[in-house]
C-alpha cells in the first residue's frame, strides 16, 4: 500500500509536484498545508486540509511530509517549514519522476524532488530539500548542497559546487569545478564563471 503523503504549500510548484508524485506512484496525497485562508479549497482534485501548525498532529498519525513551496527570491520559508517537520517526524518523502534520469552512482537527500526529463549524473550529490526542476542538468561530480532550487533547464557543469540555498535561474549554464556563495542568486541565463571570475 502506497505511504500516504502531505504537501506543505499549495502555489504553482505544487501543481508541478502533484504531477511528479501521481506520475511516480510511491505516494498517496492525503492532503496539502496552506494558508488560514485557502483550507477547504483544492489543487488538482487535493484538498488543503490545513496549515503548518497541523504538522505536529500529522506527523503524529504517520503522514509522511515534502516541502512543495517554491523557491525564488529566498529559500527562507522552504527552509522554515522543512525543519518544523523535521523536529516532528523522520517522514520525509524524496520524489523522482519516472521521466527524469538519475545515476545509480548518484545521491539524492530527502525531502527533495527531481521534476520531469531532470537528469543527474554519475558522481552527482543533491542535499536536503532541493529542487531539480524540469529539464535541469546537473552534470558528474557536481554537488548541490541543501535547500537549493536548479530551475527549468539550467546547466550544472561538472564538479560545480552549489552552496546552501542558492537559486540558479532558468536556463543558466555554470562552467565546470565554479563554486556559487551560499545563499547565492544566479539569474536565468547567466553564464556563470564563478565569483572570482567575473
Amino acid at each position: 500500500m502506497n505511504e500516504k503523503l502531505i504537501l506543505a504549500g499549495g502555489g504553482g510548484h505544487c501543481k508541478a509536484v502533484i504531477d511528479v508524485v501521481e506520475k511516480e506512484g510511491t505516494y498517496t496525497i492525503a492532503g496539502i498545508l496552506d494558508r488560514p485562508e485557502m483550507v477547504g479549497e483544492t489543487v488538482l482534485g487535493y484538498e488543503i486540509v490545513g496549515t503548518d501548525s497541523d504538522i505536529p498532529k500529522l506527523a503524529a498519525e504517520g503522514y509522511h511530509f515534502l516541502v512543495t513551496v517554491g523557491q525564488i527570491a529566498s529559500p527562507k520559508i522552504r527552509i522554515e517549514i522543512f525543519e518544523r517537520i523535521e523536529r516532528h517526524t523522520d517522514n520525509i518523502a524524496t520524489v523522482v519522476s519516472p521521466l527524469a534520469y538519475v545515476s545509480p552512482h548518484a545521491e539524492i537527500g530527502r525531502g527533495s524532488v527531481v521534476m520531469h526529463h531532470a537528469l543527474i549524473n554519475a558522481g552527482a550529490m543533491i542535499g536536503e530539500n532541493c529542487i531539480v526542476n524540469s529539464k535541469a542538468l546537473v552534470e558528474h561530480d557536481a554537488t548541490v548542497e541543501a535547500h537549493c532550487h536548479i530551475s527549468t533547464g539550467a546547466i550544472l557543469n561538472g564538479g560545480t559546487l552549489v552552496r546552501i540555498g542558492t537559486f540558479i535561474g532558468s536556463n543558466a549554464v555554470s562552467k565546470e569545478y565554479v563554486e556559487t556563495k551560499p545563499f547565492d542568486f544566479i539569474k536565468a541565463g547567466t553564464l556563470f564563471k564563478g565569483h572570482d571570475n567575473g
